[in-house]
């Protein structure tokens, strides 16, 4: 038996990278998710932290990153409690 079961319909906590480089202005629009940028400046990855409504939320942002471009590298479940 799953101990942190997860449903599509409750809060969770995410990460997730993307290839390049997205600004802090998009923040609002990506959920409220924290934006933070690491790697060099040829490799840059943006990884987004933080927690979401549901999954339908995290659908959004997730559509939100492809129409911009972005290439997908890490999506990651956070326990609300970590």
């Amino acid at each position: 038996m799953m101990k942190n079961h997860l449903h599509l319909d409750e809060p969770a906590k995410y990460r997730i990278q993307v290839q390049g480089i997205l600004g802090q202005q998009w923040s609002e629009s990506m959920g409220g998710l924290e934006i933070s940028v690491t790697g060099s400046q040829d490799q840059p990855v943006t990884t987004l932290t933080g927690e979401l409504l549901d999954q339908a939320a995290l659908m959004g942002v997730l559509n939100g990153l492809y129409s911009l471009g972005y290439a997908l590298l890490s999506v990651e479940y956070q326990s609300l409690s970590s």
